[in-house]
């Protein structure tokens, strides 16, 4: 097990599916990096919350990019955010003809939104790779094809706060030995940290998925303390294309081909990075040092 490690970068989405921040310092709250998917786009005509895994409706929010107009500080109402678009043009989010622009751009009636729905959902389409994911969950989860792959209705944010709009859990930590890994593994691809949508880069020297074996421990990163809950599942957001970045569905094959671990309950994924619950907030900075430690009890 990697003793420590040092952050190499820090990164904050503050509206789902759009491109983010990168923030010298984050504080870590009990739901996350504060502000991290504080707003999000939500589907006029059926209340789901738009995700670019399921890229046939929401591929074009990876062109937009989202920045906080202030900081957001835990405990208070979020500032505005600045969306802008591929021509340069921005829009605040309270502007007024903030929604009608985005709904222009994505192709569909949208609104935007920083309060979750009652129920939220998101849609995630499976390409066919062998290896991605248990088939008997695909099969069990399926609500429709797309280019004849199926997509699954699923529940937003199941493992972190209510109001929350993550996918799953509250923060995704990503290591430079897993990125070094598939580039090994794959080195025609580029395994890019934006492809995997990390809130934590951390430098670790050595070429191996080392954050999988951090499961079950705790970190102590800057002033903050987390536990890591389990390896993060990929999916086909990460072969999209964005900024210069090319779509690229071998990325997510040699993910599946190199790296499939076994999620209690869940069974067998293609992974890479971690998910983590926060057990002592704090503030992390670029540059801080952070080290793997066993759990401690209430962690």
């Amino acid at each position: 097990m990697t003793a420590a490690a040092t952050v190499r970068s820090l990164h904050r989405y503050p509206v789902k599916s759009m491109l983010g921040e990168t923030v010298e310092e984050a504080v870590l709250g009990a739901a996350g990096v504060v502000g991290d998917r504080g707003y999000a786009v939500v589907d006029a005509e059926d209340g789901a919350v738009a995700s670019a895994k399921h890229p046939r409706k929401w591929a074009r929010l990876l062109d937009l990019r989202a920045a906080y107009l202030e900081e957001p500080r835990d405990g208070e109402a979020l500032p505005p955010v600045a969306i802008t678009f591929p021509d340069g043009g921005t829009r605040r989010s309270d502007d007024p003809a903030v929604d009608e622009a985005i709904s222009a751009h994505v192709g569909r009636p949208v609104r935007l939104t920083s309060k979750a729905p009652e129920r939220p959902v998101f849609e995630e389409q499976w390409p066919d790779i062998d290896g991605l994911a248990p088939r008997e969950f695909i099969t069990g989860t399926t609500s429709s094809h797309t280019d004849g792959e199926p997509v699954s209705t699923l529940q937003l944010a199941a493992l972190a706060p209510a109001g929350s709009f993550v996918d799953l859990a509250v923060l995704h930590v990503l290591t430079t030995a897993t990125l070094r890994a598939l580039s090994a593994a794959a080195p025609d691809s580029s395994f890019d940290p934006r492809r995997y949508r990390p809130n934590v880069l951390l430098d670790v020297p050595e070429t191996s998925f080392a954050e999988d074996e951090w499961v079950g421990s705790g970190l102590d990163i800057g002033g903050a303390g987390i536990t890591i809950r389990m390896s993060t599942m990929r999916c086909v957001m990460t072969t999209l294309a964005q900024g210069e970045l090319p779509e690229d569905r071998d990325t997510l094959r040699t993910i599946a081909r190199t790296n499939r671990r076994t999620i209690e309950g869940m069974g067998t994924w293609a992974c890479a990075g971690v998910y983590a619950d926060i057990s002592r907030p704090g503030t992390v900075r670029r540059g801080d040092p952070a080290e793997v430690r066993p759990a401690a009890p209430g962690d």
